[in-house]
């Protein structure tokens, strides 16, 4: 006990943020995770088909089992792919944002600030364990089909897999590495790697090239920067600018106040600062003034050490167009500033001893749902709340429509959406036609007329919240359910309410949509 209060006394006084960071996440915990159902426990419908076995996925069953509902989780891959993308990523891989801003589920604790794969995965492995979802999870069961017996309930592949009322699809945004083939790739004598399969390579002494210029391109300048420091030169070939912010949570935060969750008259402002106060020598790496690309277009990447290994002259940040390998490195097209791809500029051979392929990941398919999901315009990402397919309000496809966003990933709204999901579906009043999840999906395209990608495109955390508030308060039938849908508290008493209106709703003769 002594040493407990030793290592307290240690932590409050070395890491003071860190202890105040802990004792919130203690406090979170306690108030908004749902209580673990103990193992023999009876869990009623609605029953949910949860597809995928990453961090959205197991973030998603276990507010459906915590709730007192029964679910099967179905993963293609085996009890190795659990975490989804987390489980595939390098061990170098971790948080470019905050964690704070990474809370998929209340009970998380995260013991840093940007903890690395190794704790992510095994905070998602703990998840699993504690909600008990072992023996409702069916590895090696890629999901094809999705469809609807004559009674209405979903079907998985085949009726082996069982019948449910609710289906989750969380498959994510990253799936299969994309690696592309490069003219006269085979010349190369150097090493040619994906950014997601560095774990043991070594780039000591060597000149690195790395192309891509997104999140993969940092994570493997960082890479490079951590576990090679003696690497000569790391020089990045991106197509295209992409706006990069301070790694600060208060920041971030405040750059999703945007409630338009699009550009406004006002986005230069904080364009305008973080080109003198962040980037300052280094404009050039900026998106131009007048482009078409805003702060509030494209997700923007987290990151200060790029910045830091530019001016130290460890790394170079080039903007053109890839021509194709010689033996010693790549031959490139350097544009210059607001030049768009293919454009006009100064092409010259980089040279280099290994090639990182910072090329993505291929984004699942939703295919295995009906078809009527994806008749134009009500395709995704343009679905209610961008996760429920109007014609199918038991459908939400959790995390996986996604396009671009600024402010927070992978956070609470997980619950949030699974718990909207469980309101439709015990609830006949609280529940969206397709006729009037249609109208708000036209509303809000209406409100984003402007927004260069589309409505749905990209948004802001402040606008999600704001969908939130506004669906529950458009009708007062879900008033009762304000508190369980965005704290996951108060479970009882709407369900209560929901029996005493359905003996009303029989009493009166009315059908239940």
């Amino acid at each position: 006990m002594a040493l407990s209060v030793e290592g307290l006394l240690r932590q409050v006084i070395h890491s003071p943020i860190l202890f105040i960071y802990q004792i919130i996440q203690l406090l979170i915990n306690k108030l908004l995770a749902p209580t673990p159902p103990p193992p023999t426990a009876e869990l009623s419908r609605p029953k949910i088909a949860i597809i995928g076995a990453g961090l959205s996925g197991i973030s998603s069953a276990s507010h459906v089992v915590g709730h007192g509902f029964d679910c099967t989780i179905f993963e293609a891959g085996d009890r190795n792919a659990l975490g989804g993308i987390w489980s595939k990523v390098n061990n170098t891989s971790g948080l470019q944002i905050h964690s704070v801003m990474y809370r998929f589920h209340p009970s998380v604790k995260w013991s840093k600030g940007y903890p690395d794969r190794q704790q992510i995965v095994s905070q998602i492995t703990q998840l699993w364990e504690r909600y008990g979802l072992q023996e409702k999870t069916k590895f090696e069961t890629r999901v094809t089909r999705v469809y609807k017996d004559i009674q209405g309930r979903w079907i998985i592949n085949d009726p082996s897999n069982g019948r449910f009322d609710g289906v989750i699809a969380t498959v994510g945004t990253c799936g299969d590495p994309k690696i592309p083939h490069i003219p006269n790739q085979e010349k190369f004598k150097g090493q040619i790697v994906h950014s997601s399969r560095l774990d043991g390579v070594n780039a000591e002494n060597k000149r690195v090239l790395v192309i891509g210029g997104g999140a993969s391109a940092i994570e493997a300048l960082e890479f490079v920067a951590h576990a090679s420091p003696s690497a000569q030169h790391t020089s990045v070939l991106a197509r295209s600018e992409k706006w990069i912010i301070p790694r600060n949570p208060l920041i971030d935060m405040l750059l999703a106040l945007n409630v338009l969750g699009e550009e406004t008259l006002f986005s230069w402002i904080p364009e305008q600062l973080l080109r003198l106060l962040f980037y300052r020598d280094l404009a050039d790496m900026a998106p131009p003034r007048g482009s078409s690309t805003g702060l509030f277009t494209e997700t923007p990447m987290v990151n200060d050490e790029v910045m830091d290994l530019v001016r130290s002259g460890r790394a170079s940040w080039l903007r053109g167009d890839i021509v194709g390998f010689e033996e010693t490195g790549i031959r490139f097209n350097h544009r210059a500033q607001g030049v768009p791809k293919g454009g006009p500029g100064r092409e010259k051979l980089v040279e280099g001893d290994l090639c990182i392929l910072a090329t993505g990941y291929a984004r699942p398919s939703l295919g295995f749902l009906p078809n009527e999901c994806f008749v134009p315009p009500y395709q995704p990402p343009n679905w209610y709340l961008q996760v429920f397919p109007p014609e199918h309000m038991d459908i939400c496809a959790n995390n996986c429509t996604y396009v671009n966003a600024i402010g927070t990933v992978g956070n609470l709204h997980i619950g949030i959406y699974t718990r909207f999901l469980l309101m439709f579906l015990v609830d006949a009043w609280a529940r969206p036609s397709e006729k009037w999840m249609k109208r708000w999906i036209d509303m809000t395209r209406w409100i984003k007329a402007r927004a260069p990608g589309g409505a749905f495109d990209f948004f802001t955390y402040s606008e999600l919240l704001y969908w939130f508030l506004f669906v529950i308060v458009i009708n007062p039938f879900r008033w009762k359910w304000a508190l369980f849908v965005l704290c996951g508290v108060s479970t009882g008493l709407p369900f209560r309410i929901v029996k005493e209106e359905e003996k009303m709703r029989n009493g009166l003769g009315m059908k239940q949509r």
